[in-house]
């Protein structure tokens, strides 16, 4: 079987597996989890002075309530916040959500700072790259479509070449979502954000990545692979056409007219006379009329 089938066949299955893995994880609400113990911070503001705002803060702030974060909603397996305290919905699963805003309208004893609004581009940003990968891709599938059709190292490359800058954009989208996780966690960009929470909540909340989270590295490194795949596969195209072409320049025989003069008689040797045909009136079958 020759190399360029096989290459074809596993790149074809890489990016088909490397364009689910990266639309999961961007259609779903498991980027991070957040475990909240309420019952500990129940025992804790019964105990202290200040437990009234503490208890207030617990029934109507959606951040001190267990949910799972993605890149447009929280959801919250366990409990649900009040509809005061935020929008709540059911999302497609069955899981009650609320939306991620990406264009909060500001009040103005609200006004955000810059690193709030440099979180904000940021996480815009990701998104949009996000989406321009999945552009990529779907481009590399009609160029992939008629490089397999037509057999062309070219459109292979191209192919190739798109899978790659999907694999960037990803890739760079990832990293985009790291840098808003950071300035979540280090600078001060809100008060639902890990470096405004209280010393109680930030001590009795357990922040993990979760599996759309895991997905998502999965399916950046499964398009790498594709493309690195498409690129192989374009070269044994390439150097199976060549192999063609050689093979069949041995089958081509050359035919050349024969023009040279005929051979002289050898010295001697009588020169033979030449007579004309004979000629028959009438007919070229030899009857008379």
């Amino acid at each position: 079987m020759p190399c360029s089938a096989v290459t074809l066949s596993i790149a074809t299955i890489s990016a088909i597996i490397a364009t689910a893995l990266l639309a999961i994880s961007f259609s779903t609400d498991n980027w991070l989890h957040y475990d909240v113990k309420r019952a500990n911070i129940q025992a804790f503001a019964a105990k202290h002075s200040e437990g009234e705002a503490l208890l207030n803060s617990l029934s109507t702030k959606f951040y001190y309530f267990t949910r799972t974060r993605g890149l447009f909603r929280n959801c919250y397996p366990k409990e649900k916040p009040p509809a005061s305290a935020v929008q709540i919905y059911l999302s497609p699963v069955e899981t009650h959500c609320s939306n991620i805003d990406y264009f909060p309208n500001n009040d103005e004893d609200k006004i955000p700072n810059d690193d709030a609004t440099t979180r904000l581009h940021l996480a815009r940003s990701c998104i949009a790259l996000f989406i321009l990968s999945f552009v990529a891709i779907f481009c590399a599938f009609w160029t992939g479509l008629s490089g397999c059709w037509k057999r062309s190292s070219g459109a292979i490359t191209a192919t190739a070449i798109l899978l790659l800058t999907a694999c960037l954009l990803a890739a760079g989208a990832m990293g985009l979502w790291h840098t808003v996780e950071f300035f979540e966690k280090e600078k001060v960009v809100g008060e639902e954000f890990y470096q405004q929470w209280t010393t109680v909540l930030r001590d009795n909340t357990k922040l993990t990545y979760d599996w759309s989270y895991v997905v998502a590295w999965g399916g950046v490194g499964t398009c790498l692979l594709a493309a690195i795949l498409l690129s192989g596969a374009a070269v044994c195209l390439r150097s199976e056409r060549e192999k063609e072409e050689q093979l069949n320049l041995q089958y081509l025989m050359p035919v050349y007219s024969q023009k040279q003069p005929p051979y002289p008689p050898y010295p001697g040797y009588p020169q033979p006379q030449m007579y004309p045909a004979p000629y028959y009136h009438g007919s070229q079958y030899g009857y008379n009329y």
